[in-house]
């Protein structure tokens, strides 16, 4: 290994040490101004909903309104330091935008978070069980196996008669 190559190994920790804080503005942060954050879990195949949660960290009452593609879903308001679930209906095969407003009286409503959720349950009654497909894949396999080995087997015996052919 040549000796260029061994300091750049040896200086990549501290420059990437170096460089971090540089680019650490790019990473999402909490607002200190926003009055509670939500959080969406993934859809609940068996109820075809979404749990958003709201949680206050401020200490004083905080409104919200919770809306999906739109629509009102939820409003009303979270105690301080307190925190509010609710479910988001998600059709099968289907996405929502959830969003989630802090609502005050003489302001426009402000946009805490937003997210896009998508429900890609299965379809059907029988979530237990796989659907029947045909026969199993590696039966199907040998059976192919065995008729391609019994053809190979005839054309070597039919080329073995003829190779060998002696001269008039």
């Amino acid at each position: 290994m040549r000796i260029g190559t061994r300091v750049v190994l040896a200086t990549l920790p501290m420059t990437v040490a170096l460089l971090l804080p540089a680019t650490a503005w790019a990473w999402p942060r909490l607002d200190p101004g926003d009055p509670f954050t939500m959080t969406v879990d993934d859809v609940a195949c068996r109820s075809g909903r979404a749990t958003v949660t709201l949680r206050n960290v401020t200490r004083q009452l905080a409104r919200y309104d919770l809306r999906a593609d739109g629509r009102t879903v939820a409003s009303g308001s979270i105690p301080a330091r307190k925190t509010v679930v609710k479910h988001v209906r998600v059709g099968k095969g289907s996405r929502a935008e959830i969003e989630a407003y802090s609502v005050a009286e003489h302001h426009p409503d402000t946009l805490i978070d937003s997210t896009d959720i998508e429900n890609d349950c299965p379809w059907g009654h029988h979530l237990d069980r796989l659907p029947f497909t045909g026969p199993p894949v590696d039966l199907m396999a040998k059976l192919a196996t065995a008729g391609g080995l019994v053809i190979m087997g005839g054309v070597l015996w039919w080329y073995g008669s003829i190779w060998p052919r002696s001269a008039p």
